[in-house]
């Protein structure tokens, strides 16, 4: 590969591209493939989600400790990554493509375990491809220009994953999809790794033990606000983009297909909108930019409470999408901070536990998530598509707008509960095309 490749945001943001394209998919359409369209009871899909959630609580921070202690040749997360490829691929294929004539039992026991392998073998991809971001990017400078390059080609995926593959399904169906959707993700993330090349310096001699290493992280109060903030916003993310296909058939009352336009809405406006943003970073500090994001992301969310048709719903998508936008682009250059200011005060570059634990944390979201949807369906007596209940249009009207509002509401308030004042970080590192040890 080109020397001019080697480590350049853009090879690097094809990862995200990869993941995000089958990831994105699976958070939309899996709860509609299921409940919507195969009848599983949503008490039966929480429980679900609880189940993993207890799993995920484990294997998390493990992964991202045993990657910060592997030692190869080809560096720490390459070969993790690397080995996870053909497994992610197979695990979302099994995610889509349950046996026929399952009931809610053997339907639940599918859902369950397909959902238990897909999201262990993610875990193992995001938390090593994750971790090369703070170790690839030193500063604000070009961590501000990466991140906004990778949520750029962020974007381009959400708008696949969501917006393209109710068509995909409707024309070929959902298993189909899947395996579609696999092998683009094979395809990226291989040219993805082959691009990257870790620096031998950012390899401890001596790691941190396990129980060291969890208690550093766990004694660091900017982490855990920054990440507990994130989550409630995180859990946004993924409650609006399950919930339109809901909102799209019993509050707009449109059909399946135009569910496609509604979703570009989104997130066509919010490519141009991610590089207004990386413009603001850059004359901005990053905790104040990432503070602002979740504001106006609150506020974004509103107009969806009045949509009545295409029309309106666009208009309302396209607002959401300058306050995604913003969300998208700062968390990475905050949590760089905080990674960096760990590497001084430990001595460590310890991305894979802090990424991992992140991770964990921010993916409690799919549990607030669940939450939110089976308590808001009780109150309005949705079961299921064969038992929407007597109003179905309230219950995904409160969905998408009012418990959006309320938990980014929260996001904020936590944000402002401690100052993030770090301790100054060597600038520079290693950028793309710079020579490596590999």
């Amino acid at each position: 590969m080109e020397r001019k490749w080697i480590n350049s945001p853009y090879t690097y943001a094809l990862g995200m591209f990869a993941m995000m394209v089958p990831s994105q998919a699976f958070s939309s359409f899996y709860s509609y493939f299921y409940v919507e369209k195969l009848g599983l009871g949503i008490g039966l899909a929480t429980i679900a989600r609880t189940i993993f959630l207890i799993w995920d609580a484990v294997n998390n921070p493990l992964f991202g400790y045993w990657s910060d202690r592997t030692s190869s040749r080809y560096g720490r997360r390459r070969p993790w990554v690397f080995g996870s490829i053909p497994l992610f691929m197979l695990a979302f294929v099994f995610v889509f493509s349950p046996p026929g004539g399952l009931l809610d039992n053997g339907l639940f026991i599918w859902f369950l375990t397909s959902l238990i392998v897909f999201e262990a073998v993610a875990t193992v991809i995001w938390v090593n491809y994750g971790a090369l971001f703070p170790e690839l990017f030193r500063g604000d400078r070009i961590r501000a220009k990466a991140s906004a390059i990778q949520q750029g080609f962020q974007v381009v995926a959400l708008l696949i994953g969501t917006a393209l593959t109710p068509l995909i399904f409707a024309a070929v169906g959902f298993s189909n999809m899947s395996i579609i959707y696999g092998c683009v993700f094979g395809v990226c993330m291989v040219l993805c790794m082959k691009s990257v090349r870790e620096k031998k310096e950012t390899h401890p001699a001596e790691p941190l033990k396990f129980a060291a290493s969890f208690r550093e992280t766990l004694r660091n109060k900017k982490f855990w606000v920054f990440n507990i903030a994130n989550s409630f916003a995180q859990t946004v993310n993924g409650l609006v983009s399950s919930i339109i296909p809901f909102y799209a058939k019993y509050v707009l009352h449109i059909s399946e297909r135009q569910v496609t336009i509604l979703l570009a809405s989104v997130f066509v406006s919010v490519i141009p909108l991610v590089f207004l943003w990386y413009l603001m970073i850059r004359r901005m500090d990053g905790v104040k930019a990432w503070r602002l994001s979740l504001i106006l992301y609150g506020l974004s969310v509103i107009p969806l409470w009045f949509g009545s048709g295409l029309i309106s719903g666009v208009a309302a998508g396209i607002v959401v999408g300058f306050g995604l936008a913003g969300f998208l682009v700062t968390p990475l250059v905050v949590s760089g901070k905080i990674i960096d200011e760990d590497a001084l005060l430990t001595g460590q570059r310890r991305e894979g536990i802090y990424t991992s634990v992140s991770g964990f944390i921010t993916r409690s979201s799919g549990l607030i998530s669940a939450l939110a949807f089976y308590c808001v369906g009780l109150i309005f007596g949705y079961e299921s598509g064969d038992q929407p209940g007597a109003d179905p249009e309230a219950t995904f009207r409160y969905l998408i707008s009012f418990v959006p509002f309320c938990l980014l509401a929260i996001s904020v308030v936590l944000s402002y509960t401690i100052k993030f004042q770090f301790i100054e970080a060597p600038k520079g590192g290693l950028d793309h095309g710079e020579k490596t040890d590999y």
